[in-house]
């Protein structure tokens, strides 16, 4: 399949060309245009208990779109409602990805979508939840978020603090721990981070330039004083 992320500055899609036979997946209402020689279904990834786990604990659609190229060859555009980027990832099979709710966009047929349960003190803590999205499988995964995506590539043993409402995603053999923005907690709520996410590499996170409880946040003040 070959694929072209369009307006990567604001408001991207992906042009996925499909030959005849070939199929993607992706979030639910994420198509925006195709071509006739292609048809959208509804379809389940992983059953009743997987679409309802995706649901429930997660936050992401029960169903999935499916766009086959039933008809001949086409292309098909897809989009997502935040004003952020998307991003393309590689997985080759040997790791999973971990996803932050609603950070999946779409992925070539083969790879599986699932949940995944985190530790007690980044469930607790971090702004994911107990649950997140675990992406597997070999093939292409379209990613998308609110702002722009950024990534950060650690060394070995190298280590990076993240504020946890900004987290996108990053591979299952990273792991981080939840701690106090600062060393005390006084410092920590005033410094208006509180508590954020320590990773450390190797490996590459993914983050969201914008935070989008923080939107909400202004939104809601900005309305207010209107």
């Amino acid at each position: 399949m070959k694929y072209e992320i369009l307006y990567q500055d604001a408001f991207p899609l992906v042009k996925c060309d499909l030959q005849r036979g070939e199929k993607i997946k992706a979030e639910s209402d994420a198509m925006v245009a195709m071509s006739a020689t292609l048809e959208v279904n509804g379809a389940m990834n992983g059953g009743i208990i997987g679409g309802l786990a995706r649901r429930m604990l997660t936050g992401e659609s029960f169903f999935f779109q499916t766009i086959d190229a039933v008809r001949g060859d086409g292309s098909v555009l897809l989009g997502h409602p935040a004003p952020g980027g998307i991003i393309d990832v590689e997985l080759d099979g040997s790791y999973s990805l971990r996803v932050q709710k609603t950070g999946f966009l779409a992925a070539t047929d083969s790879i599986q979508v699932d949940t995944t349960m985190q530790n007690l003190a980044q469930g607790l803590f971090s702004r994911e939840g107990f649950f997140v999205v675990k992406i597997s499988g070999r093939g292409t995964v379209f990613l998308s978020s609110y702002g722009a995506i950024h990534a950060i590539n650690l060394a070995d043993n190298e280590e990076y603090i993240v504020d946890n409402g900004h987290l996108v995603a990053w591979p299952d053999y990273m792991n981080y721990k939840i701690e106090k923005a600062s060393n005390g907690w006084i410092s920590s709520f005033m410094s208006g981070e509180c508590l954020v996410c320590r990773f450390r590499g190797p490996g590459v996170v993914l983050i969201q330039t914008r935070n989008p409880a923080s939107f909400k946040q202004w939104l809601g003040t900005t309305l207010g004083n209107s």
